[in-house]
């Protein structure tokens, strides 16, 4: 245990890494030895060891055996009591994706793109329930409505469930954590070029080396520039991204990452909706070319040092600081169930906002022997430090005709309905407890304190408001795994969450029983996993209609889902790559009334559809003369149907999509790909309310990838 306690940091070349890491292999051996020998009996791999995923290669495999997450729960992925999925690089790039929605879309208990074509947020929902998103464990915060650019990430990390004891204030559905590509003490370099559907191309450079002799330097640099469109009329989808980085290792024990990143995005948000009376052309555009914009514009500089004392006591600090500014503006339709005639009501809906954001933990681990004990524990404090500024929009837009649309511009003089400056303040203590005893059990515990200020002051519709608030919520963890065999592990859990909260609304709160079982083949490289959850989302605050009339909020509704999720990640052989998912869904209001006062007590969740499945494989047929290796690929992605409403009165038919790729490789580190998603462009409604939204369609990209 204690040698893998001094593994060095990550991203060392790979040869140094699996030399750091080969005592997880001889202790995952030590049990068939034992059995063969007669020896003492073997020891369980460490508990936590923040190598940050270095055991894993991203780059060469679609399958984690590592976990990371901030360094707050066990890098072992089969160690791990919690239904968890890792999108590698190798994954990411294999698949094409260029959204955070694109690269969910194959893992279990995901919806992703339920609002086709609006195209402000990264929109998808965790067994029906919102998620949070975290960078390198710290919390997006402010920053979470960015569409993220997964260039910048080594891998994606999915928790599935609530679990605030980890992160704090959170949202119920689960977490998906992105890491942060940093510098690797090595010479490498790989530059792209794409062009595909709507005249959308895009060139990407990601390089990097060692600066020194003594090589305790290194630098990286990743970059994109994309420009072209969307699949609408008169849209665009430009954008540039910069990245740079440093890494410092002095020694062996001591490192630290210094990475600063720039995101400009200049798009369209939205094609202002289809009308509802049938199935219309994806491209057509029934918003205002003059009055259509999305302007994103973030600057972020992280910080993550680490030192290991010896003995097994090591010191974690992280600290990124973050600004943005996102304007964006549309007009959409209003249409309704058994209009007449082609003339439709429009209307124009748009927000300017900034944000400030400064957030960091420092983490205290000990990982000790006790005789047949191993223990690990992390403490830590943890504070976040945001102000946001936003000017809204509202108001009636002029009619357009469907059968000959005509546009007239935006408006001239735009109402602002509301102006709203904001403030957040965090504090944060946690405690996270890990114990292997008998060779076979773990046992685990978290604990976590939040103090959270919230000020808000502005104006709505000319009322004025200047309101404050403050919380203070606990929340714990607690689960046992039961190491069965060395390659199998069965857990049972319970953790909680507190939603980020809001002025004058009690906290959102969630909890989920869990219990699930892993399997990592000895000889193979895969996991496969299954869970059964019950999750709950409690203190919903809801409108209620009271004796005398009035609505009222009032905090008393509750939802709950129970369901179970399959994955299956392998490398097969070295030529066929597997990955396989499939939810299953029972989704439930428990409590809850609408606006108007008509109850939805044993409703199912808008947007939640009782059966998700996905399948991905790829095949390579190994280069012959003077033929390079060609990789076939191709996937299959199933969405059962769900209501659009809360109310339960439309529902989506169910749908099945597939996605293809090619790559060859044509020459020494250099290949050409052509993917191609949502091949045989099916169309239909994935989401409906004044107007209907479509899946994407057909879209297709050519990639030449170019290495040394």
């Amino acid at each position: 245990m204690t040698a893998c306690l001094s593994l060095p940091p990550r991203h060392r070349r790979i040869a140094l890494l699996r030399a750091g890491c080969a005592v997880l292999a001889l202790s995952a051996a030590a049990p068939l030895r034992a059995q063969e020998d007669d020896a003492a009996p073997y020891r369980l791999s460490p508990i936590i060891v923040d190598a940050r995923g270095a055991a894993d290669d991203d780059a060469a495999s679609v399958v984690a055996q590592e976990l990371w997450v901030g360094g707050k729960v066990a890098t072992s992925v089969l160690d791990t009591p919690a239904s968890v999925s890792v999108i590698t690089r190798k994954e990411i790039e294999a698949r094409a994706a260029v959204t955070t929605e694109e690269v969910l879309q194959y893992s279990p208990g995901i919806l992703t793109d339920y609002y086709g074509t609006d195209d402000r947020n990264d929109y998808f929902l965790i067994r029906g329930f919102q998620a949070t998103t975290y960078r390198d464990g710290l919390t997006l915060g402010s920053m979470r409505g960015v569409r993220e650019e997964p260039l910048a990430y080594d891998r994606v990390e999915v928790l599935r469930g609530a679990n605030s004891t980890l992160f704090g204030a959170a949202d119920p559905g689960g977490s998906v954590n992105f890491v942060t590509k940093t510098p690797r003490f090595e010479r490498f370099a790989e530059t792209a070029l794409t062009y595909g559907s709507f005249d959308r191309g895009a060139a990407t450079l990601d390089m990097g080396d060692v600066l020194d002799a003594g090589r305790t330097l290194a630098w990286r640099f990743t970059a994109k520039v994309q420009d072209g469109g969307l699949e609408y009329d008169h849209s665009r989808d430009d954008e540039t991204f910069l990245m740079g980085g440093l890494s410092w290792e002095p020694t062996a024990d001591t490192s630290f990452d210094l990475v600063f990143d720039y995101l400009k995005r200049d798009g369209t948000p939205n094609s202002g909706g289809y009308p509802l009376d049938r199935d219309y052309d994806r491209g057509d555009f029934f918003g205002e070319p003059d009055f259509n914009y999305h302007d994103v514009e973030r600057r972020s500089v992280t910080a993550m040092a680490e030192h290991r004392f010896g003995g097994g006591l090591s010191l974690k600090g992280n600290l990124r600081y973050s600004r943005l500014t996102d304007d964006f503006g549309y007009v959409y339709l209003y249409d309704y169930a058994g209009r007449t005639g082609d003339s439709l009501q429009r209307y124009y809906f748009g927000t300017d906002s900034r944000a400030e954001e400064v957030i960091g933990n420092v983490l205290l681990q000990y990982d000790g022997q006790f005789g047949t004990v191993d223990t690990s524990t992390v403490a830590g404090l943890e504070f976040r430090e945001a102000s946001t500024g936003s000017a809204s929009i509202y108001g009636s837009a002029a009619s357009i005709d469907l059968s000959n649309p005509v546009y007239s511009g935006g408006p001239a003089d735009p109402y602002v309905y509301g102006t709203t400056d904001s403030d957040y303040r965090t504090r944060s203590a946690f405690l996270q407890q890990n114990i292997s005893f008998d060779d076979r059990f773990i046992a685990t515990f978290g604990l976590r304190h939040d103090w959270m200020d919230l000020s808000s002051a502005g104006q709505t519709y000319g009322v004025a408001f200047d309101d404050s608030d403050d919380f203070s919520e606990t929340t714990m963890r607690g689960a046992l795994t039961w190491k069965v065999t060395p390659e199998v592990s069965s857990y049972l859990s319970y953790v909680e969450s507190v939603a980020p909260p809001t002025i004058g609304v009690a906290p959102e709160r969630g909890q989920q029983y869990e219990v699930g079982v892993k399997y990592a083949p000895s000889g193979l490289n895969a996991i496969f996993s299954a869970s059964l959850y019950d999750l709950t989302k409690k203190d919903v605050t809801i409108a209620v209609v009271q004796d005398n009339g009035t609505i009222e909020r009032e905090t008393l509704g509750e939802s709950r889902v129970r369901g179970l999720d399959l994955e299956a990640k392998a490398d097969l052989t070295d030529r066929f790559t597997l990955i396989a998912a499939y939810s299953r869904m029972d989704s439930e209001v428990v409590e809850g009334t609408l606006r108007s006062g008509t109850s939805i007590k044993g409703n199912a969740f808008a947007t939640a559809p009782e059966q998700v499945a996905s399948l991905w494989g790829t095949y390579t047929l190994p280069g012959a003369g003077t033929r390079g290796d060609m990789t076939f690929g191709l996937g299959l992605r199933h969405v059962g149907s769900y209501y659009f409403d809360a109310a339960n009165t439309a529902k989506s038919s169910t749908a099945t999509l597939v996605d293809a790729s090619y790559s060859y490789a044509f020459a020494k580190g250099t290949e050409v790909a052509l993917n191609v998603s949502n091949l045989f462009d099916e169309q239909h409604v994935v989401g409906s309310g004044t107007a209907d939204y479509y899946n994407p369609g057909r879209a297709l990209s050519l990639t030449l990838r170019k290495s040394w």
